[in-house]
């Protein structure tokens, strides 16, 4: 016991003690063993998306903790949710469903360079130049009618919307959120603004029904609610697969040509898992997953070359892509934005 005492011994116990106690709380603080881990925040429907991170999860052992948005705020909600943690980042990757709100998220300074091998064969017109943000797997928006309810001539733009003969039979979402949103910022850019508010004023005289998003239009078109309306290829698609009495019209031909909307993957600067967070932007763009993506019931459209396009849906080759300065578009996103909630306010 006299040895036990000695000083230099009881020295020697403690810092035996502490280097027991200092290995086991990493430990107790896991409840176990360790896991690595990457937050991913996803505006892609998780049906779609959640299947995906399960085979990373399976590939790399690194778990995704995941957070979607509903269908109502979709991309505003969560990019909101980003801007809110900027000074105290949760979120490591950023799948978005469209490009112009992670335009947003780049000149409100919340993105982080980043490299992606398997990037490379996307073509340079999809990707940031200063590597903020890559595209990939696009939808496009289009017209979705009830072949029940239109006969020829069919709708072929947004200029249907407000011909005598669709009066209170044509359906648009709510254009506060998602893809939608961006459809009208493109229009605010390309259009002016004035003329973007007179359309909306045309709208409501010719009595365009206004639906809570994109699924919900297809939903109305499909029932035979409505006639037809814009929606996105993957929402047709669906309606499609279902044996739903549609189809599907490209507005190639009206004004501009068609919008083309990519998927963006985005790296969000000061993110709690900075290396695993580049491990999934490299699954994520891989060639695999944009081929899964189109093969699916979203039915997403390849960007890059050597991909089979979805079942049914025009590709990149048989398309007229409408040409959009996105940067533009970013940069009048929030005025346009703000004009839109206070003239639906109440609507």
């Amino acid at each position: 016991m006299t040895d036990m005492l000695h000083p230099r011994n009881r020295t020697r116990l403690v810092r035996l003690v502490l280097a027991v106690l200092a290995a086991a709380l990493p430990m107790a603080a896991c409840g176990g063993e360790r896991t690595e881990s990457v937050v991913l925040y996803a505006s892609l429907d998780e049906a779609y998306s959640r299947p995906l991170m399960d085979a990373f999860t399976a590939q790399t052992g690194i778990r995704v903790d995941f957070v979607t948005d509903s269908e109502a705020t979709k991309t505003t909600g969560l990019v909101s949710r980003i801007l809110g943690e900027q000074h105290r980042p949760r979120c490591d990757v950023f799948w978005n469903n469209e490009i112009v709100q992670t335009l947003v998220l780049r000149s409100r300074g919340c993105l982080e360079r980043f490299q992606a091998e398997a990037a490379r064969d996307i073509p340079d017109a999809w990707k940031d130049p200063d590597g903020y943000w890559v595209g990939f797997a696009a939808r496009a928006r289009v017209i979705i009618l009830n072949t029940s309810l239109v006969t020829e001539p069919r709708p072929a733009g947004l200029g249907a919307y407000l011909e005598p003969r669709w009066k209170g039979k044509a359906t648009l979402a709510r254009p506060l959120h998602g893809t939608t949103a961006t459809h009208v910022a493109v229009l605010w850019a390309t259009w002016g603004p004035e003329k973007t508010k007179q359309f909306f004023h045309d709208l409501e005289g010719n009595e365009v029904r206004l639906s809570a998003g994109n699924a919900h239009v297809m939903r109305e078109v499909a029932e035979g609610n409505v006639s037809w309306g814009f929606t996105d290829t993957d929402d047709f698609h669906v309606a499609h697969l279902d044996k739903k009495p549609v189809d599907i019209v490209f507005p190639d031909t009206d004004g501009a040509g068609t919008l083309l909307l990519p998927n963006t993957v985005c790296r969000i600067k000061g993110g709690p898992n900075p290396a695993n967070a580049l491990k999934l932007i490299e699954f994520i763009l891989s060639r695999d997953v944009e081929a899964q993506l189109a093969r699916g019931r979203s039915a997403q459209i390849p960007l890059r070359p050597g991909i089979p396009q979805p079942t049914g849906l025009k590709g990149l080759a048989a398309m007229r892509p409408m040409a959009v300065d996105w940067p533009r578009v970013a940069a009048v996103f929030e005025e346009c934005h703000a004009w839109l909630r206070d003239y639906l306010a109440g609507k």
